[in-house]
């Protein structure tokens, strides 16, 4: 695996050997180098009123809609050391069967550098592996309950590459998915083709639906966590990733639940592609689809740029406010 850094110890202030500050203090950089890590998972938080979701810097997080501790749509670790992640991003080299992710977690390349900038109101991920180059940012916007994923792969490799990119996110719709994961069911929506997920059994937010869909790009999937990881298997590595077979597209009842949605691509030499995963909760199916619709036609920078003028009127408000003390 080649060796990117985005960002060196000399560009950043206050350089504590893994990270500093970028950006005029906007940006959080962390670089973890092969055998680094965190002493504990340094998170950032990132919402708006309704809806919201953590992340660390290995990646991964766990997304909560309406209320943080009663609604978890994906799990919560709570694990201060190796932060298990409920939400990963995996990247296959469909020739070679090469597995990995553009995040320090679940697959971890202990002789590369994965790099993390938590910002105000996002997170952003670099790593190169395998001659493609990964960029991961996550953000939600100002009042809607959707998380905004989106990685860019580069192809610098000089040939044209087959590659599938499988989004991964385990359900809970509930205080925890122990409580909560054997009432969970999926189906995939009519309309929009993405994963709906329900717990009806959960009083206070039965009526609400989750979903997850990679901008309407999905050519296969599974709602059952046990095809997508494996009898006795592991996050590091899935069992539905270990050849190009396809998924069986269960959904329903009754399963051990998840979202695992596949989209396949051919990536030209120094070609660049942009792959948008959609993960939130609505009050009802109609929502859900109306939010869906709108978000698969939005211009996502915008969004963006309108979360950031936010942060910077709000936490610049407070620096001058410090400013005056």
């Amino acid at each position: 695996a080649e060796q990117r850094s985005a960002a060196a110890p000399r560009d950043l202030e206050f350089f504590n050997g893994l990270g500093g500050f970028a950006a005029d203090g906007r940006e959080y950089v962390t670089i973890l180098g092969p055998g680094q890590s965190t002493p504990a998972p340094w998170i950032n938080v990132i919402a708006n009123p309704d809806f919201g979701f953590q992340v660390a810097t290995e990646g991964g997080g766990f997304t909560w809609s309406v209320n943080s501790r009663e609604n978890q749509l994906t799990p919560w670790s709570n694990d201060p050391v190796s932060d298990r992640p409920g939400e990963v991003f995996y990247l296959r080299d469909d020739d070679t069967g090469d597995l990995w992710c553009p995040t320090a977690l679940p697959i971890r390349d202990n002789n590369a550098a994965y790099v993390a900038r938590h910002g105000w109101g996002y997170s952003r991920f670099e790593h190169s592996a395998h001659r493609i180059t990964a960029e991961l940012v996550q953000y939600v916007p100002l009042d809607d309950p959707i998380k905004i994923s989106r990685l860019t792969l580069r192809n610098t490799s000089g040939r044209t590459r087959h590659l599938s990119a499988t989004v991964y996110a385990e359900w809970v719709l509930g205080p925890s998915r122990t409580a909560a994961a054997p009432f969970v069911t999926t189906e995939i929506d009519t309309d929009t083709g993405a994963m709906f997920a329900r717990n009806q059994w959960n009083a206070a937010f039965g009526a609400r639906v989750a979903f997850a869909d990679i901008r309407g790009r999905q050519t296969d999937w599974t709602g059952d966590r046990r095809e997508f990881i494996g009898r006795n298997g592991t996050l590091e590595s899935p069992a539905a990733l270990a050849s190009t077979a396809p998924f069986s597209n269960a959904v329903g009842a009754g399963l051990d639940p998840c979202a695992a949605l596949r989209t396949t691509l051919v990536l030209p030499a120094n070609a660049s592609v942009e792959i948008v995963f959609f993960l939130g909760q609505a009050a009802s199916a109609d929502d859900a689809r109306r939010l869906i619709a709108r978000y698969r036609t939005k211009d996502l920078d915008a969004v963006l740029s309108e979360v950031g003028r936010h942060w910077d009127d709000v936490l610049g408000m407070v620096q001058i406010g410090r400013a005056h003390v």
